[in-house]
């Protein structure tokens, strides 16, 4: 039972957070215009929540020892279904910001619980077979979302976008009291000091970049940046100090998770943004409905679907450094070929352009992940699960706020009113198609055989 339920449980988790994320980018032109807010300052409705999934994960570790699995996992989607019904109450920009942190707070733990217990419970190439399990059914998500958006947009409200959350959390609780083991880990410590250096830390790294996509004075973001940094700095030097620290520096020392921790991080930030940026450019620039909007999405997240069972032998033929390199070019490029969509560019062609993008996101994403814990000792896993999924978050919560500063940048640079929008959006896919290329260059650094174990049988 648990060999077919416990992916299940963890597709329920990532279908339930990727079918509200893609189902808010559909809806922020209708909830800016019913807030009566500009919409380029709508991504503070995403990027909270994913701050503050990042913000909370350095807990997860230490809640899923200390607690049990079963136990965090079901307050987890209790807190995930409060948020989901304090946003379709939500009356202004800021009563749904501070929702979805409501929301954060229960998705921190979500995605990562469910993880940590498969890594718990299977290991080598059936552990491979289990995540792909979990995350084919979890990837209609990006599929329904859009279309799911569109429609209650225009034929109800954007409030039901959030209310659609609630079936899959009473389902996943169901599920989780039945079949989700209670895994705790003894003499487990919180370092609070570290979790403190390192949220810090991740909240004002995005925050900045938020910030300098609304109001704030470029220097005053620039300085938020740089304590950053600083708190970063000074986590790296509590953990060669601390022995007990939430991440501790052996992870590091594990170099096809060092490469893949940081090739993760860099490729997610290249194309976190594509799914706000896209549907703002259809409905915004382009003038197309939101459930036209939603057509054209569709085909991305199908392709993530169908690309997932090719994964395995394309992983046994060539190798993981030959598929991640070529594979980050390919991304690069199409996400650059974005500037060339206009409103005069046929659908079928954008159709295609997108079945492209998305079966190379999938393919970029699962093989990393699995490549990140290939090598992992077992009394590593917690740690390296809970820090794998900050990167994810922070990673897709920088790429959000990056994207649409960019976009309001460049517009700003152009001072045309008229034409600055469209070419704002123009310049920022170039820079995140650049971006990502360059990123790909982290997998020269794996050696031919690195995760093979991982596709073998």
């Amino acid at each position: 039972m648990q060999q077919i339920g416990l992916p299940l449980l963890l597709a329920v988790s990532i279908f339930m957070q990727m079918l509200d994320v893609t189902i808010l980018n559909t809806a922020l032109p209708a909830i800016a215009q019913d807030f009566q807010q500009p919409v380029m300052t709508m991504q503070s409705a995403v990027v909270s929540y994913v701050l503050t999934v990042a913000v909370c994960i350095p807990l997860t570790s230490y809640l899923s020892d200390r607690f049990g699995t079963r136990r965090m996992f079901i307050w987890a989607m209790s807190l995930f279904g409060l948020g989901s019904l304090l946003c379709a109450l939500a009356g202004s920009l800021s009563a749904l910001v501070a929702a979805r942190v409501v929301q954060g707070l229960g998705g921190a733990l979500l995605t990562p619980v469910a993880r940590l217990v498969l890594m718990r419970r299977f290991q080598g190439p059936v552990l491979l077979r289990a995540l792909n399990y979990a995350v084919m059914p979890a990837l209609m998500g990006p599929l329904l979302g859009p279309l799911l958006g569109g429609y209650l947009v225009e034929q109800a409200s954007w409030h039901w976008i959030f209310l659609m959350n609630l079936p899959f959390v009473v389902l996943a609780l169901a599920l989780s009291l039945k079949i989700m083991p209670n895994y705790t880990q003894q003499g487990s410590q919180l370092d609070v000091f570290g979790v403190l250096l390192l949220g810090g830390a991740a909240f004002l790294l995005t925050l900045g970049l938020e910030l300098t996509a609304t109001s704030l004075s470029l220097w005053a973001s620039v300085a938020i940046v740089l304590v950053s940094t600083l708190l970063f700095f000074m986590y790296w030097r509590h953990a060669q100090r601390h022995p007990k620290a939430i991440y501790p520096l052996h992870l590091w020392q594990v170099r096809t998770y060092r490469i893949g921790l940081n090739s993760n991080f860099l490729t997610r930030v290249g194309v976190a943004s594509i799914p706000l940026l896209l549907p703002l450019l259809f409905q915004v620039v382009f003038s197309y409905s939101p459930l036209q909007a939603a057509w054209l999405l569709v085909p991305m997240a199908l392709a993530a679907m169908l690309a997932k069972p090719l994964l395995l032998p394309m992983l046994r033929i060539v190798g993981y450094k030959k598929v991640l390199l070529w594979n980050t070019g390919l991304i690069g490029l199409l996400l650059a070929g974005l500037a060339l969509l206009s409103i005069q560019t046929p659908k079928w062609y954008i159709v295609i352009h997108l079945f492209l993008l998305g079966m190379a996101n999938s393919i970029q994403f699962t093989a990393i992940n699995t490549l990140t814990v290939a090598d992992l000792r077992p009394h590593q896993k917690s740690s390296a699960n809970s820090l794998m999924a900050m990167n994810q978050q922070l990673a897709m919560g920088l790429g959000t706020a990056l994207g649409a500063m960019l976009v309001r940048f460049n517009e700003f640079l152009l001072m045309d009113a008229a034409a600055g929008l469209y070419r704002g959006f123009q310049l920022t896919f170039v820079l995140l198609g650049a971006f990502t290329w360059l990123a790909g260059g982290l997998f020269r650094y794996l050696h031919d055989h690195d995760g093979i174990h991982m596709a073998v049988k």
